[in-house]
């Protein structure tokens, strides 16, 4: 039997308290989102948004726990739900436990399920999907799991805050939906043409349709139809390539209504729309930046460009993912036992710097919060985007946007 000295036990021992302590110093977040390809510049500036919000909001200011820090690896899934899902499991294989993604709803709907599957089968090594931007409505309604939260709003909480500005401006006769052919733009367009039927019923849809996601080259033939319609205004929600694309090719041919949005600013689109986009492309969101929150959000923004000066913040609810996920570990005491972390971030209650109440709706893991329409502008800008002039700034508040609204989720816990 082999015997052990003192001093190598306690070499061993120091050893193991050593290789502890590495590993409790780095805390891994899966960001998998695209990195290549028509919407890689969407994807990149989202990871440095997250790669930035876990300094700032956490390793800055001494981690979480003991000590432990923070780290973003990203993960190229090419806007893909089967490239996502490999990806998926080499950050698992990798020893993530923490998952964040939020470009496409497709992606989001593979991953849940693939995530809730792989939890139930094994449960040494669950994870959590921490969706910042996936907005289906079905994610927190009948597809919803316990090991999925949301910290972006879904389509319909923000097509209610839309609509209840489209149904009260007395110029808005007629109105043309259009958007990407997958779950999200189908659930914008079921969701405006709801709404707008209940607020306005004398209100026309004067064109209601999707186009495949990711490549159409020209919007020209979409947009001589929308400006043909006779419409009043657009909604829309593009994202990415498919925002600039439709959105420059509508204003080129000559449409001079407002286009409704939800994701028409910063990653290259404000400055390349300039001034032909002032006062007509309007953007419903989270988080004020033009008025700033708070000092500490003008302190995170200007934090930010110092390492990217040519990006922008454009997606405040990253900063809150982190923060609320940093909150949770430290109320779990664990970050390697993701159920009490996720029972922590249940019914969470989070002071958001970018200003407001933030709460984690424990029936359907759906944040609430106040929702922003903001109008694309070059007036009373501190914070512009792209390195142009130009940025959102607030025009009105809904606070604690659909509170009360109804969900079919169904949660079952482990």
């Amino acid at each position: 039997m082999k015997k052990i000295t003192k001093l190598g036990a306690v070499s061993a021992l120091s050893l193991i308290i050593g290789a502890t302590a590495a590993f409790a110093e780095d805390i891994k977040i899966a960001f998998i989102d695209p990195l290549s390809g028509p919407f890689a510049s969407t994807g990149t500036n989202g990871l440095h948004q997250f790669e930035h919000a876990v300094d700032f909001m956490v390793n800055d200011e001494g981690g979480v726990l003991d000590g432990q820090t923070m780290e973003v690896v990203g993960f190229d899934n090419k806007i893909s739900p089967k490239e996502s899902l490999i990806q998926l499991q080499v950050a698992i294989d990798q020893g993530i436990r923490y998952i964040v993604q939020g470009n496409s709803s497709g992606v989001a709907n593979a991953l849940t399920e693939a995530i809730d599957k792989h939890n139930r089968r094994n449960p040494d090594s669950r994870v959590l999907f921490l969706n910042y931007a996936a907005v289906d409505p079905a994610l927190t309604n009948d597809k919803c799991n316990f090991w999925h939260f949301r910290f972006d709003a879904n389509a319909d909480i923000k097509m209610d805050a839309l609509t209840d500005v489209i149904a009260a401006d007395d110029s808005i006769k007629k109105v043309y939906i259009i958007g990407q052919d997958y779950s999200f733009g189908k659930a914008v367009s079921a969701a405006a043409n709801k709404m707008l039927g209940e607020k306005s019923p004398d209100m026309e849809i004067v064109g209601d349709e999707l186009h495949p996601i990711g490549k159409v080259k020209d919007f020209t033939p979409y947009a001589r139809k929308v400006v043909a319609s006779g419409a009043d205004a657009v909604i829309t929600g593009n994202w990415g390539s498919d925002m600039l694309g439709l959105g420059k090719s509508i204003i080129e041919n000559g449409f001079e209504g407002p286009i409704y949005t939800y994701y028409a600013a910063g990653s290259g689109m404000t400055a390349a729309f300039g001034d032909s986009a002032k006062d007509r492309i309007r953007l419903i969101s989270q988080g004020a930046i033009n008025p700033i929150g708070s000092d500490r959000a003008r302190d995170a923004y200007n934090s930010f460009l110092e390492r990217h000066p040519d990006g922008n913040i454009d997606q405040s609810r990253i900063y809150n993912t982190i923060g609320m996920l940093a909150e949770a570990i430290k109320e779990a005491g664990t970050a390697d036992d993701v159920v009490a972390v996720a029972s922590a971030l249940e019914s969470m209650e989070y002071e958001s710097m970018w200003g407001g109440k933030l709460f984690m709706r424990p029936q359907d893991h759906q944040l609430i919060q106040d929702m922003h329409i903001g109008v694309h502008t070059d007036e009373d800008i501190e914070f512009p985007y792209d390195s142009s002039t130009f940025g959102v700034k607030t025009e009105s508040t809904i606070e604690m946007a659909s509170m009360d609204s109804p969900t079919t989720c169904e949660m079952k816990r482990p």
